[in-house]
């Protein structure tokens, strides 16, 4: 188990990645044993770190939520992130690329809770009764640690997914806003298009089989630590689309159909 200390400087040099825009060796690698609490830890580290700088917390991504993605990494259970005040960029607006390393985006749903939600025994019922309202999203993905390492060939474990806050980088809100039980949110669908191609297409039913699953699971995971989700909380609650390459000058147009759109430029 890593110590306070250990977490803490795994935890400075993604901070030092993040600003020099250099992927750092695997944390993985320089601590073979970590496990899913250890990956927390730095994660949380990271963000006591953002907190000290002014940053203030918004609400959370889930993500791995597919059985797809759970299986190429071997696990059984999404994982998440914090979003923070500065990671919130608006719809059809331009999103600075040099700020990060290696964008991606996805397509997803967010949640915006109007009370309280705690575990544990947190249902999807619970999720709808605290949600305010529903709106499309575009999640903005980008990873302090390398993929691959070039020297050992190993890939990057799903531990070093959770320690480099679940590859969290910004988040675009848009579309239509609509109340929980306005729609079956596993039929909301998104067509989503770079540079007016089609990329990707999904609906929210592959987000465990309805996309308040993943609200209910992160609210029980964290009251394992005491904590919840807080009335204004945003919470991603995960994609349904594959990863899309970012890269400068793309254009993302995200169509929900009756829910509307939600669009950004790679500035």
């Amino acid at each position: 188990m890593l110590t306070r200390e250990q977490a803490k400087a795994a935890a400075e040099r993604l901070e030092q990645a993040e600003k020099t825009r250099q992927q750092i060796r695997m944390i993985s690698l320089d601590h073979p044993g970590m496990d899913m609490a250890d990956a927390y830890a730095v994660q949380q580290a990271w963000i006591e770190m953002k907190k000290a700088q002014g940053r203030t917390i918004k609400g959370h991504k889930i993500g791995l939520t597919s059985k797809a993605m759970q299986s190429a990494l071997n696990i059984d259970m999404p994982d998440s992130g914090v979003l923070l005040d500065d990671m919130f960029f608006q719809d059809a607006g331009d999103i600075p690329t040099d700020r990060f390393i290696a964008t991606r985006i996805e397509a997803e749903l967010a949640f915006v809770l109007k009370s309280r939600l705690a575990g544990p025994n947190c249902t999807l019922y619970d999720v709808i009764n605290a949600t305010d309202f529903v709106t499309p999203a575009l999640e903005i993905l980008d990873t302090r640690i390398l993929r691959v390492d070039p020297q050992t060939k190993v890939t990057r474990t799903v531990f070093d997914t959770i320690a480099d806050n679940a590859a969290n980088a910004g988040i675009v809100l848009g579309g239509r806003p609509f109340k929980p039980t306005e729609a079956d949110m596993r039929w909301v669908g998104a067509i989503v298009f770079r540079n007016a191609q089609v990329e990707e297409t999904g609906l929210a039913a592959g987000v465990l089989n309805h996309p308040a699953m993943g609200v209910a699971w992160l609210a029980n995971r964290m009251a394992e630590r005491g904590g919840a989700l807080e009335a204004g909380d945003v919470v991603l609650a995960g994609s349904f689309i594959r990863p899309i390459e970012a890269r400068k000058g793309d254009t993302f147009h995200a169509d929900y159909g009756p829910w509307g759109t939600v669009s950004c430029h790679f500035a």
